[in-house]
Protein backbone atom coordinates (compact mmCIF):
# COMPACT_ATOMS: atom_id res chain seq x y z
CA UNK A 1 0.00 0.00 0.00
CA UNK A 2 1.65 3.51 -0.61
CA UNK A 3 1.53 5.78 1.32
CA UNK A 4 1.69 9.82 0.40
CA UNK A 5 4.22 12.29 1.25
CA UNK A 6 1.43 14.86 1.59
CA UNK A 7 0.05 15.31 5.18
CA UNK A 8 -3.01 18.12 5.21
CA UNK A 9 -3.81 19.48 8.25
CA UNK A 10 -7.16 18.24 8.31
CA UNK A 11 -8.82 15.62 5.53
CA UNK A 12 -12.75 16.22 5.11
CA UNK A 13 -13.91 12.35 4.24
CA UNK A 14 -17.11 13.39 1.98
CA UNK A 15 -17.76 16.36 -0.35
CA UNK A 16 -22.11 16.58 0.82
CA UNK A 17 -24.25 18.72 2.40
CA UNK A 18 -21.83 18.99 5.84
CA UNK A 19 -18.67 18.30 4.20
CA UNK A 20 -18.30 20.88 1.60
CA UNK A 21 -19.42 23.23 3.97
CA UNK A 22 -16.94 22.28 6.51
CA UNK A 23 -14.08 22.11 4.41
CA UNK A 24 -15.17 25.51 3.11
CA UNK A 25 -15.12 27.09 6.09
CA UNK A 26 -11.65 25.93 7.85
CA UNK A 27 -9.84 26.79 4.27
CA UNK A 28 -11.17 30.32 4.98
CA UNK A 29 -8.08 30.25 7.20
CA UNK A 30 -5.00 30.48 5.01
CA UNK A 31 -2.98 28.47 7.94
CA UNK A 32 -4.46 25.40 7.66
CA UNK A 33 -4.73 23.03 4.55
CA UNK A 34 -8.07 21.02 4.07
CA UNK A 35 -7.83 18.04 1.41
CA UNK A 36 -11.25 16.61 0.70
CA UNK A 37 -12.06 13.40 -0.75
CA UNK A 38 -15.31 13.05 -2.21
CA UNK A 39 -16.17 9.08 -3.46
CA UNK A 40 -18.36 10.82 -6.36
CA UNK A 41 -16.90 13.06 -9.08
CA UNK A 42 -15.60 16.39 -8.14
CA UNK A 43 -15.76 19.14 -11.43
CA UNK A 44 -13.90 22.04 -10.76
CA UNK A 45 -16.60 24.08 -12.15
CA UNK A 46 -20.39 24.49 -12.96
CA UNK A 47 -20.12 23.04 -16.89
CA UNK A 48 -18.99 20.09 -15.25
CA UNK A 49 -22.12 19.39 -13.69
CA UNK A 50 -24.66 17.83 -15.92
CA UNK A 51 -27.59 19.85 -16.57
CA UNK A 52 -30.30 17.25 -15.04
CA UNK A 53 -28.35 17.80 -11.29
CA UNK A 54 -29.04 21.54 -11.47
CA UNK A 55 -32.79 21.46 -12.95
CA UNK A 56 -34.27 22.12 -9.54
CA UNK A 57 -37.57 20.56 -11.81
CA UNK A 58 -36.12 17.51 -11.42
CA UNK A 59 -35.23 15.14 -8.29
CA UNK A 60 -32.55 13.00 -9.65
CA UNK A 61 -32.36 10.66 -6.54
CA UNK A 62 -36.11 9.66 -7.43
CA UNK A 63 -34.11 8.16 -11.20
CA UNK A 64 -33.45 4.53 -10.80
CA UNK A 65 -29.88 3.99 -11.42
CA UNK A 66 -29.12 7.85 -12.10
CA UNK A 67 -24.88 7.86 -12.09
CA UNK A 68 -25.03 10.32 -9.42
CA UNK A 69 -26.80 8.08 -7.27
CA UNK A 70 -25.61 5.59 -4.84
CA UNK A 71 -28.04 3.06 -4.15
CA UNK A 72 -28.53 1.58 -0.77
CA UNK A 73 -30.79 -1.64 -0.44
CA UNK A 74 -32.64 -1.84 2.98
CA UNK A 75 -35.50 -2.88 4.59
CA UNK A 76 -38.62 -0.75 5.11
CA UNK A 77 -40.53 -3.38 7.36
CA UNK A 78 -39.12 -7.22 8.19
CA UNK A 79 -41.21 -7.66 4.62
CA UNK A 80 -40.76 -4.88 3.36
CA UNK A 81 -37.08 -4.43 0.75
CA UNK A 82 -36.65 -0.74 -0.68
CA UNK A 83 -33.81 1.13 -2.01
CA UNK A 84 -32.70 4.29 -0.85
CA UNK A 85 -30.85 6.90 -2.56
CA UNK A 86 -27.41 8.74 -1.62
CA UNK A 87 -25.87 11.40 -3.66
CA UNK A 88 -22.10 10.50 -4.83
CA UNK A 89 -21.30 13.74 -6.76
CA UNK A 90 -19.45 17.22 -5.12
CA UNK A 91 -22.08 18.06 -2.97
CA UNK A 92 -23.44 14.83 -2.06
CA UNK A 93 -27.12 14.36 -1.83
CA UNK A 94 -28.04 18.26 -1.98
CA UNK A 95 -27.12 17.68 -5.75
CA UNK A 96 -29.86 14.51 -6.32
CA UNK A 97 -32.08 15.80 -3.60
CA UNK A 98 -35.57 18.15 -3.75
CA UNK A 99 -34.14 20.88 -2.92
CA UNK A 100 -36.16 21.57 0.27
CA UNK A 101 -34.44 23.94 3.06
CA UNK A 102 -36.35 24.21 5.87
CA UNK A 103 -35.30 24.44 9.28
CA UNK A 104 -35.39 22.22 11.95
CA UNK A 105 -37.77 23.24 14.76
CA UNK A 106 -37.15 25.01 18.01
CA UNK A 107 -38.39 21.31 19.51
CA UNK A 108 -35.49 19.92 17.98
CA UNK A 109 -32.88 22.00 19.07
CA UNK A 110 -34.20 21.89 22.54
CA UNK A 111 -34.01 17.65 22.10
CA UNK A 112 -30.54 17.95 20.43
CA UNK A 113 -28.85 20.84 22.75
CA UNK A 114 -30.09 17.97 26.30
CA UNK A 115 -27.53 15.77 23.93
CA UNK A 116 -25.06 17.89 22.47
CA UNK A 117 -24.61 20.91 25.08
CA UNK A 118 -26.03 24.59 24.61
CA UNK A 119 -24.29 25.42 21.36
CA UNK A 120 -26.98 23.32 20.13
CA UNK A 121 -29.87 25.39 21.56
CA UNK A 122 -32.15 27.58 19.06
CA UNK A 123 -30.64 30.69 19.99
CA UNK A 124 -26.75 29.86 19.69
CA UNK A 125 -27.48 28.39 16.33
CA UNK A 126 -29.44 30.75 14.75
CA UNK A 127 -26.87 33.39 14.01
CA UNK A 128 -25.47 30.61 12.13
CA UNK A 129 -28.46 29.78 10.18
CA UNK A 130 -28.06 33.25 9.30
CA UNK A 131 -24.55 33.53 8.28
CA UNK A 132 -25.28 30.75 5.94
CA UNK A 133 -27.74 31.74 3.30
CA UNK A 134 -29.08 34.77 1.95
CA UNK A 135 -32.96 35.00 1.69
CA UNK A 136 -33.99 36.37 -1.54
CA UNK A 137 -37.67 36.69 0.29
CA UNK A 138 -37.07 38.14 3.29
CA UNK A 139 -33.18 39.57 3.16
CA UNK A 140 -31.40 39.98 6.23
CA UNK A 141 -33.18 40.65 9.30
CA UNK A 142 -33.16 39.06 13.13
CA UNK A 143 -34.10 35.71 11.40
CA UNK A 144 -32.71 35.84 7.91
CA UNK A 145 -29.32 36.09 6.36
CA UNK A 146 -28.40 38.82 3.55
CA UNK A 147 -24.87 37.62 2.65
CA UNK A 148 -24.67 34.01 3.17
CA UNK A 149 -23.43 31.44 0.51
CA UNK A 150 -26.96 29.43 0.28
CA UNK A 151 -29.28 31.10 -1.82
CA UNK A 152 -33.11 30.52 -0.92
CA UNK A 153 -36.24 30.96 -2.44
CA UNK A 154 -39.63 30.02 -1.46
CA UNK A 155 -41.28 28.02 -3.85
CA UNK A 156 -44.00 29.67 -6.01
CA UNK A 157 -47.66 29.35 -5.40
CA UNK A 158 -48.62 30.89 -8.57
CA UNK A 159 -49.18 26.99 -10.50
CA UNK A 160 -52.71 26.16 -10.45
CA UNK A 161 -52.48 23.10 -8.53
CA UNK A 162 -50.51 24.89 -6.18
CA UNK A 163 -53.13 27.29 -5.61
CA UNK A 164 -56.08 24.95 -5.19
CA UNK A 165 -53.64 23.22 -2.52
CA UNK A 166 -53.57 26.35 -0.81
CA UNK A 167 -57.29 26.86 -0.88
CA UNK A 168 -58.24 23.63 0.19
CA UNK A 169 -56.31 24.21 3.20
CA UNK A 170 -57.83 26.93 3.94
CA UNK A 171 -61.38 26.02 3.69
CA UNK A 172 -60.95 23.01 6.29
CA UNK A 173 -59.28 25.83 8.70
CA UNK A 174 -55.32 25.11 8.71
CA UNK A 175 -53.69 28.12 9.66
CA UNK A 176 -51.65 30.13 7.11
CA UNK A 177 -48.03 29.70 7.75
CA UNK A 178 -46.04 31.90 5.42
CA UNK A 179 -42.52 31.38 6.44
CA UNK A 180 -41.88 27.52 7.34
CA UNK A 181 -38.12 29.37 8.56
CA UNK A 182 -39.28 31.76 11.33
CA UNK A 183 -40.86 28.82 14.07
CA UNK A 184 -44.38 30.18 13.48
CA UNK A 185 -47.55 27.93 14.32
CA UNK A 186 -47.58 24.88 11.63
CA UNK A 187 -49.98 25.49 8.75
CA UNK A 188 -49.98 25.68 5.33
CA UNK A 189 -47.08 27.63 3.66
CA UNK A 190 -44.38 27.37 0.64
CA UNK A 191 -41.39 25.72 0.48
CA UNK A 192 -38.11 26.92 1.02
CA UNK A 193 -35.88 25.88 -0.97
CA UNK A 194 -32.10 26.05 -2.09
CA UNK A 195 -33.42 25.91 -5.84
CA UNK A 196 -33.70 29.55 -7.36
CA UNK A 197 -34.57 30.78 -11.20
CA UNK A 198 -35.08 26.63 -11.99
CA UNK A 199 -31.16 25.79 -10.10
CA UNK A 200 -30.10 23.57 -7.55
CA UNK A 201 -27.56 25.02 -5.63
CA UNK A 202 -25.98 22.19 -4.20
CA UNK A 203 -23.37 23.11 -1.50
CA UNK A 204 -20.88 22.09 -3.98
CA UNK A 205 -22.02 25.07 -5.96
CA UNK A 206 -22.84 27.14 -2.88
CA UNK A 207 -19.76 26.75 -0.80
CA UNK A 208 -16.59 24.37 -3.00
CA UNK A 209 -16.38 25.82 -6.32
CA UNK A 210 -15.62 29.65 -5.06
CA UNK A 211 -13.12 28.58 -2.42
CA UNK A 212 -11.31 25.74 -4.81
CA UNK A 213 -8.46 29.08 -5.76
CA UNK A 214 -7.57 29.14 -2.16
CA UNK A 215 -4.20 27.48 -2.40
CA UNK A 216 -4.84 25.56 1.13
CA UNK A 217 -7.70 23.53 0.02
CA UNK A 218 -7.46 20.46 -2.69
CA UNK A 219 -10.71 18.60 -3.56
CA UNK A 220 -10.16 15.07 -4.83
CA UNK A 221 -12.90 13.50 -6.78
CA UNK A 222 -13.60 9.54 -7.14
CA UNK A 223 -11.77 8.52 -3.90
CA UNK A 224 -13.71 7.00 -1.79
CA UNK A 225 -12.53 6.75 1.79
CA UNK A 226 -11.77 2.79 2.67
CA UNK A 227 -10.73 3.06 6.69
CA UNK A 228 -9.56 5.84 9.04
CA UNK A 229 -6.23 4.88 10.22
CA UNK A 230 -5.97 4.88 13.99
CA UNK A 231 -2.56 4.48 16.06
CA UNK A 232 -2.63 4.94 19.87
CA UNK A 233 -5.87 5.70 20.33
CA UNK A 234 -5.58 9.13 17.85
CA UNK A 235 -6.92 8.96 14.11
CA UNK A 236 -3.56 9.78 11.82
CA UNK A 237 -5.27 9.48 8.23
CA UNK A 238 -6.98 7.36 5.88
CA UNK A 239 -7.05 4.99 3.95
CA UNK A 240 -8.17 5.80 -0.31
CA UNK A 241 -8.97 4.01 -3.17
CA UNK A 242 -8.22 6.11 -6.67
CA UNK A 243 -8.30 4.21 -9.85
CA UNK A 244 -7.94 0.30 -8.32
CA UNK A 245 -5.53 1.48 -5.73
CA UNK A 246 -5.11 2.45 -2.14
CA UNK A 247 -2.94 4.91 -0.54
CA UNK A 248 -2.39 5.91 2.80
CA UNK A 249 -3.05 9.50 3.52
CA UNK A 250 -1.57 11.18 6.57
CA UNK A 251 -3.40 14.14 8.23
CA UNK A 252 -3.38 16.11 11.85
CA UNK A 253 -7.23 15.56 12.00
CA UNK A 254 -10.20 13.49 10.16
CA UNK A 255 -13.63 14.56 9.53
CA UNK A 256 -15.83 12.11 8.51
CA UNK A 257 -18.60 13.74 6.37
CA UNK A 258 -19.70 10.90 4.39
CA UNK A 259 -23.77 10.75 5.15
CA UNK A 260 -26.00 8.72 7.31
CA UNK A 261 -25.28 5.33 6.38
CA UNK A 262 -21.41 5.52 4.71
CA UNK A 263 -20.23 7.05 7.79
CA UNK A 264 -20.84 4.36 10.41
CA UNK A 265 -20.06 1.94 8.02
CA UNK A 266 -17.07 3.32 7.97
CA UNK A 267 -16.31 3.74 11.45
CA UNK A 268 -17.23 0.24 11.54
CA UNK A 269 -14.24 -0.65 9.26
CA UNK A 270 -12.00 1.35 10.87
CA UNK A 271 -12.46 -0.61 14.28
CA UNK A 272 -15.34 1.92 15.82
CA UNK A 273 -18.49 0.38 16.67
CA UNK A 274 -19.75 -2.26 18.84
CA UNK A 275 -17.16 -4.89 19.73
CA UNK A 276 -18.70 -8.20 19.33
CA UNK A 277 -19.89 -7.55 16.19
CA UNK A 278 -16.51 -6.01 15.16
CA UNK A 279 -14.51 -9.00 16.49
CA UNK A 280 -17.09 -11.50 14.75
CA UNK A 281 -16.21 -9.92 11.84
CA UNK A 282 -12.88 -10.11 11.87
CA UNK A 283 -11.91 -6.56 12.60
CA UNK A 284 -9.44 -5.47 15.17
CA UNK A 285 -11.71 -3.05 17.72
CA UNK A 286 -9.90 -0.11 17.82
CA UNK A 287 -12.92 1.17 20.36
CA UNK A 288 -15.69 -0.14 21.59
CA UNK A 289 -18.70 1.97 20.69
CA UNK A 290 -21.89 0.25 20.83
CA UNK A 291 -23.63 3.27 19.57
CA UNK A 292 -22.43 3.64 16.21
CA UNK A 293 -25.40 2.30 14.00
CA UNK A 294 -27.35 0.86 17.01
CA UNK A 295 -30.10 3.20 16.03
CA UNK A 296 -31.69 5.65 13.55
CA UNK A 297 -34.32 7.79 12.73
CA UNK A 298 -36.38 8.96 9.16
CA UNK A 299 -40.23 9.54 8.39
CA UNK A 300 -41.67 7.18 6.76
CA UNK A 301 -43.70 8.04 3.39
CA UNK A 302 -46.47 7.43 1.62
CA UNK A 303 -47.31 8.80 -1.94
CA UNK A 304 -50.76 9.59 -2.74
CA UNK A 305 -51.84 10.36 -6.39
CA UNK A 306 -54.66 12.58 -8.08
CA UNK A 307 -55.87 13.21 -11.17
CA UNK A 308 -56.23 16.62 -12.66
CA UNK A 309 -59.50 17.60 -14.12
CA UNK A 310 -57.68 19.35 -17.08
CA UNK A 311 -54.01 19.47 -19.05
CA UNK A 312 -51.56 20.95 -15.99
CA UNK A 313 -48.79 23.38 -16.65
CA UNK A 314 -45.20 22.34 -16.05
CA UNK A 315 -43.83 24.41 -13.29
CA UNK A 316 -41.62 26.62 -14.30
CA UNK A 317 -39.07 27.18 -11.43
CA UNK A 318 -39.12 24.30 -9.10
CA UNK A 319 -41.42 20.59 -8.87
CA UNK A 320 -41.76 22.01 -5.35
CA UNK A 321 -45.65 23.17 -4.37
CA UNK A 322 -47.00 24.19 -1.37
CA UNK A 323 -46.76 22.24 1.78
CA UNK A 324 -49.17 21.98 4.45
CA UNK A 325 -47.76 20.46 8.33
CA UNK A 326 -50.24 19.59 10.70
CA UNK A 327 -50.24 17.70 14.07
CA UNK A 328 -51.02 14.12 14.84
CA UNK A 329 -54.08 13.27 17.21
CA UNK A 330 -51.40 12.89 19.94
CA UNK A 331 -50.18 16.41 19.96
CA UNK A 332 -46.76 15.49 21.31
CA UNK A 333 -44.94 16.67 18.38
CA UNK A 334 -47.04 20.45 17.04
CA UNK A 335 -46.39 20.00 13.16
CA UNK A 336 -45.00 16.47 12.99
CA UNK A 337 -47.32 15.28 9.63
CA UNK A 338 -46.51 16.71 6.13
CA UNK A 339 -48.24 17.05 2.84
CA UNK A 340 -45.87 18.15 0.49
CA UNK A 341 -47.16 19.04 -3.09
CA UNK A 342 -45.30 17.97 -6.35
CA UNK A 343 -45.96 19.84 -9.26
CA UNK A 344 -44.43 17.01 -11.45
CA UNK A 345 -46.13 13.47 -11.89
CA UNK A 346 -44.26 11.12 -10.29
CA UNK A 347 -43.62 9.50 -13.57
CA UNK A 348 -41.78 12.51 -14.67
CA UNK A 349 -40.03 12.67 -11.08
CA UNK A 350 -38.65 8.51 -11.90
CA UNK A 351 -38.27 9.28 -15.54
CA UNK A 352 -36.56 12.58 -15.28
CA UNK A 353 -39.05 14.34 -17.32
CA UNK A 354 -41.00 17.16 -16.07
CA UNK A 355 -44.07 16.70 -18.63
CA UNK A 356 -45.96 13.74 -18.84
CA UNK A 357 -49.28 14.47 -20.31
CA UNK A 358 -52.29 12.51 -18.79
CA UNK A 359 -50.12 11.14 -15.45
CA UNK A 360 -51.79 12.11 -12.45
CA UNK A 361 -49.97 14.62 -9.97
CA UNK A 362 -48.91 13.27 -6.32
CA UNK A 363 -48.79 14.71 -2.44
CA UNK A 364 -45.58 13.33 -0.69
CA UNK A 365 -47.08 12.30 2.57
CA UNK A 366 -45.09 11.37 5.63
CA UNK A 367 -44.73 11.15 9.78
CA UNK A 368 -42.46 13.57 11.02
CA UNK A 369 -42.64 12.49 13.93
CA UNK A 370 -39.19 12.01 16.26
CA UNK A 371 -38.38 8.10 16.08
CA UNK A 372 -35.50 5.80 16.34
CA UNK A 373 -36.06 2.41 15.25
CA UNK A 374 -33.39 2.01 12.49
CA UNK A 375 -30.71 -0.24 12.77
CA UNK A 376 -27.52 -0.52 10.77
CA UNK A 377 -24.92 -3.45 11.16
CA UNK A 378 -22.07 -4.06 9.38
CA UNK A 379 -22.08 -7.66 7.41
CA UNK A 380 -18.16 -7.94 6.48
CA UNK A 381 -14.96 -6.44 6.71
CA UNK A 382 -14.45 -6.11 2.95
CA UNK A 383 -15.66 -2.45 2.21
CA UNK A 384 -17.48 -4.11 -0.86
CA UNK A 385 -19.83 -5.38 1.11
CA UNK A 386 -23.21 -3.18 2.18
CA UNK A 387 -24.14 -3.00 5.53
CA UNK A 388 -27.65 -4.43 6.45
CA UNK A 389 -29.82 -1.47 7.18
CA UNK A 390 -33.64 -2.23 8.81
CA UNK A 391 -35.49 1.02 9.14
CA UNK A 392 -38.19 -0.85 12.06
CA UNK A 393 -40.59 1.28 10.18
CA UNK A 394 -44.56 0.62 11.45
CA UNK A 395 -43.50 -1.44 14.21
CA UNK A 396 -46.07 0.15 16.91
CA UNK A 397 -49.49 0.86 16.90
CA UNK A 398 -48.74 4.45 17.23
CA UNK A 399 -46.78 4.81 14.05
CA UNK A 400 -50.06 2.81 11.79
CA UNK A 401 -51.80 5.64 13.52
CA UNK A 402 -49.84 8.52 12.85
CA UNK A 403 -49.43 8.05 9.17
CA UNK A 404 -52.98 6.59 8.95
CA UNK A 405 -53.81 10.36 10.14
CA UNK A 406 -51.70 11.95 7.23
CA UNK A 407 -53.08 10.25 4.97
CA UNK A 408 -56.60 10.16 5.59
CA UNK A 409 -55.73 14.35 6.50
CA UNK A 410 -54.11 14.57 2.67
CA UNK A 411 -57.48 12.17 1.20
CA UNK A 412 -59.53 14.98 2.74
CA UNK A 413 -57.84 17.74 1.02
CA UNK A 414 -58.46 16.36 -2.70
CA UNK A 415 -62.04 16.04 -1.41
CA UNK A 416 -62.92 19.93 -0.53
CA UNK A 417 -64.65 21.76 -3.17
CA UNK A 418 -62.03 23.98 -3.50
CA UNK A 419 -59.53 21.38 -4.67
CA UNK A 420 -62.48 20.27 -6.91
CA UNK A 421 -61.85 23.12 -9.06
CA UNK A 422 -58.47 20.95 -10.23
CA UNK A 423 -58.93 17.71 -9.42
CA UNK A 424 -61.18 14.41 -10.27
CA UNK A 425 -60.56 12.90 -7.30
CA UNK A 426 -57.72 10.49 -5.92
CA UNK A 427 -56.10 7.85 -8.51
CA UNK A 428 -56.51 4.92 -5.89
CA UNK A 429 -58.22 3.61 -3.53
CA UNK A 430 -61.91 4.22 -3.07
CA UNK A 431 -63.73 5.78 0.21
CA UNK A 432 -64.10 2.05 1.59
CA UNK A 433 -60.32 1.81 2.31
CA UNK A 434 -60.21 4.77 3.75
CA UNK A 435 -63.07 4.29 6.47
CA UNK A 436 -61.59 1.09 7.48
CA UNK A 437 -58.05 0.93 9.29
CA UNK A 438 -57.26 -2.52 8.53
CA UNK A 439 -57.47 -1.85 4.35
CA UNK A 440 -55.73 1.51 5.12
CA UNK A 441 -52.66 -0.28 7.03
CA UNK A 442 -52.39 -2.95 4.09
CA UNK A 443 -53.19 -0.17 1.44
CA UNK A 444 -50.08 1.59 3.18
CA UNK A 445 -48.61 -0.94 3.80
CA UNK A 446 -48.45 -1.44 -0.24
CA UNK A 447 -47.21 1.76 -0.86
CA UNK A 448 -44.62 2.54 2.00
CA UNK A 449 -41.81 4.55 1.04
CA UNK A 450 -39.06 7.06 3.20
CA UNK A 451 -38.71 10.47 2.75
CA UNK A 452 -34.42 9.94 2.69
CA UNK A 453 -33.98 11.72 6.22
CA UNK A 454 -31.78 9.63 8.14
CA UNK A 455 -30.74 10.37 11.36
CA UNK A 456 -28.84 9.42 14.42
CA UNK A 457 -26.40 6.26 13.04
CA UNK A 458 -23.44 8.15 15.22
CA UNK A 459 -25.39 9.89 18.01
CA UNK A 460 -24.10 13.23 19.95
CA UNK A 461 -24.06 12.96 23.39
CA UNK A 462 -22.07 12.89 26.98
CA UNK A 463 -18.94 10.62 26.84
CA UNK A 464 -19.68 7.57 28.71
CA UNK A 465 -22.89 7.44 27.78
CA UNK A 466 -22.90 3.97 25.88
CA UNK A 467 -26.15 5.51 23.13
CA UNK A 468 -23.39 8.30 22.18
CA UNK A 469 -20.68 8.43 20.21
CA UNK A 470 -19.76 11.82 19.27
CA UNK A 471 -19.78 15.01 21.58
CA UNK A 472 -21.61 17.89 20.42
CA UNK A 473 -19.39 18.96 18.08
CA UNK A 474 -18.46 16.07 16.56
CA UNK A 475 -15.59 14.83 18.24
CA UNK A 476 -15.62 11.00 18.34
CA UNK A 477 -15.56 9.15 21.85
CA UNK A 478 -12.45 7.54 22.84
CA UNK A 479 -10.61 8.23 19.30
CA UNK A 480 -8.22 11.48 19.37
CA UNK A 481 -8.10 13.38 16.36
CA UNK A 482 -11.44 12.12 14.91
CA UNK A 483 -14.74 13.81 13.96
CA UNK A 484 -17.94 13.03 12.50
CA UNK A 485 -20.05 15.72 11.08
CA UNK A 486 -23.31 14.75 9.12
CA UNK A 487 -26.79 14.58 9.96
CA UNK A 488 -25.69 10.92 11.10
CA UNK A 489 -24.46 12.68 14.76
CA UNK A 490 -28.70 14.15 15.18
CA UNK A 491 -29.52 11.79 17.71
CA UNK A 492 -33.05 12.22 16.31
CA UNK A 493 -34.21 13.46 12.78
CA UNK A 494 -35.92 17.13 12.84
CA UNK A 495 -39.44 17.99 12.37
CA UNK A 496 -38.23 19.18 8.75
CA UNK A 497 -36.02 18.26 6.50
CA UNK A 498 -32.84 17.58 7.40
CA UNK A 499 -30.89 19.32 4.53
CA UNK A 500 -30.68 22.79 5.82
CA UNK A 501 -29.56 21.13 9.49
CA UNK A 502 -26.58 19.29 7.42
CA UNK A 503 -24.83 22.73 6.38
CA UNK A 504 -25.50 23.99 9.74
CA UNK A 505 -23.82 21.07 10.88
CA UNK A 506 -20.34 21.57 8.99
CA UNK A 507 -21.04 25.47 9.85
CA UNK A 508 -20.99 24.08 13.84
CA UNK A 509 -17.87 21.84 13.63
CA UNK A 510 -16.33 23.87 11.85
CA UNK A 511 -16.79 26.90 13.70
CA UNK A 512 -15.68 24.81 16.76
CA UNK A 513 -12.56 23.56 14.83
CA UNK A 514 -11.67 26.71 14.27
CA UNK A 515 -11.87 28.45 17.51
CA UNK A 516 -10.23 25.10 19.24
CA UNK A 517 -13.12 24.82 21.05
CA UNK A 518 -13.15 23.06 24.32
Amino acid sequence: MKHTARRPDVVVVGAGGSGAVLAALLSEDPGRSVLVLEAGPAPRHLPGFPAGLLDARLVPGAQPGHTAVQPWAVRLTPRHPYTVARGRFLGGSTTVNGGYFVRARREDFDRWSAAGGPAWSYDRVLPFLRSMETDLDHGADDLHGGSGPVRIRRSRLGHPAAAAFRAAARQLGFPEEPDKNAQGAPGFGAVPSNSVDGLRLNTGVSHLLAALGRPNLMVNGDSPVRRVVVERGRATGVVVEHDGRRTTVRAGEVVVCAGAFASPHLLHLSGIGPRRELQRLGIPVVHDAPAVGSRFGDHPQVVMEWMPRRPMPAPTGSWLGGALHLSSSDGEHPGDLEILQSLVPMAGLVGGRVSVPGAPLAFLVSVQTPRTSGRLRTRSADPATPPSIDYGYLGTADDRRRLREAVRAAATLVTTGAFDEVSLGLAHPGQDVWNDDGLLDRWIDGRLGTSHHTCGTVPMGPAGDPGAAVDGYGRVHGVRGLRVADTSILPTAPLRGPAATAVLIGALVADAMRRDLP
